[in-house]
């Protein structure tokens, strides 16, 4: 008897619900696996294996897509739906029944070999992109990238749906539940005009920091065993996850037990390796904080909201956290401990205010707060015409170069630092780069909230102290796993909708006092 079973059978639940969970605990231990291949190519694979590994990623694409769509899950859905005792939304039941009705409705609209032809390709891109990114060589690049994005195309009309307006609603759909393309559009439009002038106001206003202490070569082994330090001290257990390197960040939560983190570094810019890793741990707490020990891992019950909720957690502590003088006031003679006192003569406020900076700048994981989701929205314009068909893969340089000047005033000076800068579309993860301007508006609401309800956080903070801090994401988010929607969760969590104020106000209050405004 399987766990599920057991714990089924002690909350006497039929057996059509149980089965279900079976079910679903076995598709999501075969999406552990592929996971975990993934997370090998991006990590330790050699470059010789790539050829077998796109074979290897489009078989298991292929049996995992039969296991979501296996026949038996859409009766027994039918009868756990037609179970009144079920289905309340109050339960634990009734939501996860809802949340896998959902996905095997949008499962079943895929056919296997596009599937399969999708993991392949999206395999094959992958370390072609390595290359041409390597080799500032964006032709190089076309042809895989063509061949994701008509698949990806094709993957967008077959979960077309009567409540999207066009493709990519179908491709968001998959990362932020219920978002269109038009309402998205409609929340970075003013918020972009807003930064901007918030940017501009600094420009001419504003005296820049010091920040040339920050760029001092310090060795990568420091390094990693600095940011391993900081987030051991954030609550993430290294005795279920780890830390390794990679080309560009990730973190991946395949199971209970086991959650790996990636980050980079560069040994003349401390900032972006710190930040990474900030960032990658608070996905990480996520992953951990999900109820994935019980009898119902691979359920929705046990996986995160959505990606907009994701980010809000990896922007919090990366940002919210990692560029406070409370942190700093823990964290910077810990770095002095292990860079040898490289920054001893640099006092507090002065290192605080360096990491606050608002400087546009081409690489948008290595971008401040306040221009990131510049980045973000231009991506999204792209992407959107792209899929529109409105804009072709062999114009995307001249469209990123164009649209970067307009957005950030920069001329882009090559496609490595340009549009080939990002996995993201070898991946075909298109409607994506929506969520992590999602995430910083979520973070920064949960954050106002959070410091209501914890009045004396900056002190616990300035003495090393995240408890109280994680305890919060556990209760309001982790715990939850899908029971509500993304929506629902920041308005139980914060007790307001969505909205963009807080995000100002929380730039307003660490920037301007950087630049002396």
């Amino acid at each position: 008897m399987t766990t599920a079973q057991t714990q089924a059978q002690a909350q006497t639940l039929p057996k059509h619900y149980t089965e279900l969970c079976d079910l679903m605990h076995a598709k999501g231990t075969l999406g552990s696996v592929m996971a975990l291949v993934s997370w090998d190519q991006e990590t330790y694979m050699p470059a010789g294996g790539a050829k077998a590994r796109a074979d290897q990623s489009s078989l298991l694409a292929r049996l995992m897509h039969g296991q979501a769509t296996n026949p038996r899950i859409g009766e027994l859905l039918d009868q756990c739906q037609a179970d009144n005792d079920l289905n309340d939304p109050n339960s634990e039941h009734g939501p996860n029944i809802r949340e896998m009705r959902r996905d095997y409705d949008k499962a079943t609209k895929l056919p296997s070999d596009l599937v399969a032809n999708l993991a392949k390709a999206q395999s094959q891109a992958q370390d072609i992109w390595k290359v041409a990114r390597t080799n500032n060589d964006f032709p190089s690049f076309i042809p895989a990238l063509t061949t994701v994005m008509d698949l990806t195309k094709e993957k967008a009309s077959c979960l077309m749906s009567d409540e999207h307006n066009e493709l990519y609603d179908a491709l968001l759909g998959e990362y932020e539940p219920g978002s269109t393309a038009d309402e998205i559009e409609a929340v970075f439009t003013p918020l972009r005009d807003r930064l901007s002038a918030f940017i501009a106001e600094l420009k001419d206003n504003g005296t820049p920091p010091k920040v040339d202490f920050l760029h001092q070569e310090i060795a990568v082994e420091k390094q990693h065993a600095f940011g391993k330090a900081v987030t051991a001290a954030f609550g993430f257990d290294y005795s279920k996850g780890r830390l390794d390197t990679t080309t560009h960040p990730f973190c991946s939560g395949f199971a209970a037990g086991d959650t790996r983190m990636t980050t980079r570094y560069s040994p003349n810019n401390f900032p972006d390796a710190i930040g990474s890793t900030m960032h990658e741990c608070g996905h990480g707490l996520y992953e951990q904080g999900l109820p994935k020990a019980t009898g119902l891992f691979g359920t929705p019950l046990t996986s995160a909201i959505s990606l907009g909720i994701h980010e809000s957690q990896s922007r919090m502590w990366e940002n919210m956290v990692g560029r406070s003088k409370a942190f700093w006031t823990w964290a910077l003679p810990l770095a002095n401990k292990h860079f040898d006192g490289a920054f001893k003569d640099i006092d507090l406020d002065t290192f605080t205010k360096a990491m606050n900076t608002a400087t546009p700048s081409f690489i948008r994981v290595e971008s401040d707060e306040s221009t990131y989701n510049l980045h973000v929205m231009l991506r999204f314009e792209l992407e959107r015409a792209m899929l529109r068909g409105d804009l072709a893969i062999k114009d995307l340089p001249e469209a990123w170069n164009t649209k970067f000047k307009d957005f950030l005033g920069l001329d882009v000076p090559d496609d490595a630092t340009g549009c080939l800068q990002d996995v993201h579309w070898s991946f075909g993860l298109v409607g994506y780069f929506p969520t992590y301007t999602l995430g910083n508006l979520n973070a920064a609401q949960m954050w106002e909230t959070i410091n209501e309800q914890i009045p004396d956080l900056d002190t616990q903070i300035a003495a090393g102290e995240f408890g109280a801090l994680l305890k919060w994401t556990r209760e309001n988010i982790h715990q939850h796993g899908r029971r509500y929607t993304a929506s629902e969760t920041i308005e139980r969590a914060t007790g307001k909708p969505l909205g963009a104020d807080p995000l100002m106000r929380h730039l307003e209050s660490r920037v301007r006092p950087a630049y002396g405004l």
